[in-house]
């Protein structure tokens, strides 16, 4: 009996340990399944427009929260942005009964404009009724950053050559920014080449309190700041359309002549995202940009340098171009005058004095460095034939010549 009763247990203990393997652990709480679902049904209303499949998603809650939409108010801000994609996916999960908390990445794309979807990090939290999952809120993640339909209901103007997303402005002043864009996309072709998409997104939100939740950031930093671009450094060419980004308090107060200037320079950044990346050093990237942007006006280095002019004039003129760091948005209002000036006369130097062709290889040459280190020296050598001292000293005497 005793061998039988081993033979026994033994075989329920193959059985078992073949469903064990077979089952693979626990079964999966069928709840996150079904979140997903919802969120992908919450999806689908929103490209289709569907109101009421997006009402049958979310909780019966109130539609702002911390000054940010949320829910119906949400999805009526964002109504009008033509959108090519829209999707959810769950990162992570928590459930407590029938309330839940999650993690979900929201993946769009505006289309026409972007290649690959722009990605945003999302915190839900969801309430289970009568056997239902629904969105009681979904809100940026911690450290992420807002999106322009939860600060209002974005108004949207195409030009030929651009989309220009606003919350709180007139379609008037929308279009004003669309007439500047179209007209920086081609001066920006002509001076760079053609291998870039040829438009661009602009976002102008209400104010500096909202472009600095655009950017995850605190307003101080951007307060003088007409505008600012975002993107992927050394960004593929199916990476999501930069975003430039308007700061209307301060771009507000500058002429027509110092808009189109700014919108420009943006758009430099957007045209040459692909070769920027982290060998190319701010003198560089700031200094081309504004020299695309002041490329076709005529005015002097005076004109664009008063700041630099004042330095020079008092004996004070920089001993070295410009680091990193003196670009910082917080740091002296003269400092970073400065800094900008000098990266734009090194720029119009090299172009000066070797051509605007040279200058576009020397830019594509340093980025496309494994690293900063060795980077500017190499394409000084390679593109100018000069060395690093040589050419800080030929861009001092041209300050002099220039400003003095």
């Amino acid at each position: 009996m005793a061998g039988r009763r081993r033979a026994v247990w033994a075989g329920l203990s193959l059985v078992f340990a073949l469903l064990v393997g077979c089952g693979g652990g626990p079964a999966p709480d069928a709840a996150r399944t079904d979140v997903q679902h919802v969120l992908d049904r919450r999806a689908e209303a929103v490209l289709e427009r569907d109101e009421s499949a997006y009402r049958g998603t979310q909780a019966p809650m109130s539609d702002i929260r911390d000054g940010l939409a949320t829910g119906m108010a949400e999805f009526a801000n964002l109504r009008s942005l033509p959108l090519a994609s829209w999707s959810y996916r769950l990162t992570g999960f928590h459930r407590s009964g029938d309330r839940a908390t999650a993690s979900a990445e929201l993946r769009y794309r505006i289309r026409g404009y972007d290649k690959a979807p722009v990605t945003a990090a999302r915190a839900l939290t969801l309430t289970r009724d009568d056997g239902a999952w629904y969105v009681a809120s979904d809100e940026p993640a911690q450290k992420a950053t807002e999106q322009l339909w939860e600060q209002g209901a974005v108004r949207v103007v195409k030009g030929e050559r651009s989309l220009v997303l606003g919350v709180g402005q007139q379609a008037a002043t929308l279009r004003g920014y669309a007439a500047l864009a179209d007209r920086a996309v081609p001066a920006v072709t002509e001076a760079w080449g053609d291998d870039w998409a040829g438009r661009v997104v602009v976002l102008v939100p209400r104010s500096l309190d909202e472009m600095a939740g655009l950017l995850g950031a605190p307003a101080a930093g951007y307060r003088g700041i007409a505008a600012v671009t975002t993107g992927e450094a050394g960004g593929s060419p199916n990476a999501p359309a930069d975003r430039i980004i308007v700061n209307p308090d301060a771009y507000g107060v500058l002429g027509g002549f110092g808009r189109q200037v700014v919108l420009t320079h943006e758009t430099t950044h957007v045209a040459t995202r692909a070769d920027t990346t982290a060998a190319t050093p701010l003198w560089l990237s700031e200094g081309y940009a504004d020299w695309v942007g002041y490329r076709e006006t005529g005015r002097s280095a005076v004109q664009v340098a008063p700041e630099l002019q004042r330095a020079v004039l008092e004996g004070r003129a920089p001993s070295r171009l410009p680091d990193d760091a003196d670009f910082g948005f917080g740091s002296n209002a003269t400092r970073l005058a400065q800094a900008y000036e000098s990266g734009w006369l090194a720029c119009r130097m090299i172009a000066d004095h070797w051509g605007e062709v040279r200058l576009n290889e020397f830019y594509r040459a340093v980025g496309a460095h494994e690293k900063r280190s060795g980077a500017v020296e190499d394409a000084l050598r390679d593109v100018l034939a000069t060395t690093p001292d040589d050419f800080t000293a030929q861009w001092r005497t041209y300050l002099r010549a220039q400003l003095g």
